[in-house]
């Protein structure tokens, strides 16, 4: 029974048999079988096997809504009994971003491991969208976004903030215009672009330059569509990456500028030079994501109030001195 609704809920999350088939790595033909059994048995079919990708009937909507429903209840079953050992067991599945599993969680996952090295840790990249389904079908335990939620469908808890900042090569120049908003990676490391004297300027000084942005469905290519849209200039897109680290490598490379937050800056020599732009989207507040209506790990709790307590400062603006 456990595998054959295993087959189904594979067949209905990647919407085809030949693809559930090499996930599951089975031939389609066997896969297609055990399906049809499952069907027969039930009296009517689960799938329409009319239309691509596949959809759901209205018998089969009903196994899957009851399929995840039994995941749910394994998954808190497993947590409950885990946290009687009194957090020296368990597992902890943490979704992210390239930029929050490589520039924000490795220094908290070591100190975390450290304290508690009895609870294994995994790690899932993915976009937003991705990390956010992923929570609900309890694929992860937690994850991480900056994005407003109108229906809240999770718990959200601040856990930092970063800035937007617009990189422009030294090698193309910039408008004379905003010669006194310029600063060095030695100014951002020493967080003068969090001072409330720091000037902004606007991305329309740099209206002729090419720029490097990430590819539609990050987050951050859809805040520098709304600050281009702000200033009322039609930016020259010269290349798209589906990486914040590749935008930010391609700018250092003099191929345009592009928008990163300060976290990315590591080095004082950094081959760009940074503007803060006047705009309410280039401040991100990130929260940490967690179900609704479902049981919480110790271990998540755990990881929660670990990442919380030791995050850095939320960096707001800071008066000069």
């Amino acid at each position: 029974m456990e595998q054959e609704m295993k087959y189904i809920y594979t067949v209905y999350r990647t919407g085809s048999f030949s693809e559930a088939a090499k996930e599951l790595f089975l031939t389609q033909p066997a896969l297609s079988i055990a399906v049809s059994k499952t069907e027969a048995r039930i009296g009517m079919p689960l799938f329409d096997r009319s239309r691509r990708p596949l959809a759901l009937t209205a018998a089969g909507e009903a196994y899957i809504e009851k399929y995840e429903a039994i995941r749910a209840l394994e998954k808190d079953l497993e947590m409950q009994l885990n946290d009687l050992s009194g957090l020296k067991t368990g597992a902890l599945r943490i979704g992210g971003s390239h930029y929050i599993i490589s520039h924000i969680l490795p220094p908290y996952l070591a100190s975390f491991s450290e304290k508690y090295p009895g609870i294994s840790l995994e790690l899932a990249e993915a976009g937003a969208d991705s990390l956010l389904a992923m929570l609900s079908d309890h694929a992860i335990d937690l994850t991480f976004n900056c994005e407003e939620d109108p229906e809240e469908r999770f718990l959200r808890i601040p856990c930092f903030t970063d800035h937007i900042l617009l990189a422009v090569p030294k090698s193309l120049g910039f408008p004379e215009q905003s010669a006194c908003a310029a600063l060095t990676g030695s100014d951002i490391l020493a967080g003068r672009h969090l001072r409330r004297d720091c000037p902004t300027v606007s991305v329309s000084h740099f209206a002729d330059l090419p720029f490097v942005i990430l590819t539609p469905g990050n987050g951050l290519h859809d805040r520098a569509l709304e600050v281009f849209a702000e200033a009322d200039i039609s930016p020259k897109i010269r290349l798209m990456a589906g990486q914040l680290t590749t935008c930010f490598h391609l700018c250092e490379a003099g191929l345009g500028a592009s928008f990163v937050p300060d976290r990315l800056v590591k080095r004082a020599d950094a081959g760009m030079l940074f503007f803060r732009i006047d705009s309410p989207h280039t401040v991100r507040h990130f929260d940490l994501v967690l179900p609704k209506n479902r049981y919480i790990s110790n271990a998540v709790k755990a990881f929660t109030s670990h990442m919380t307590d030791a995050a850095p400062s939320p960096h707001p603006l800071i008066e000069a001195e």
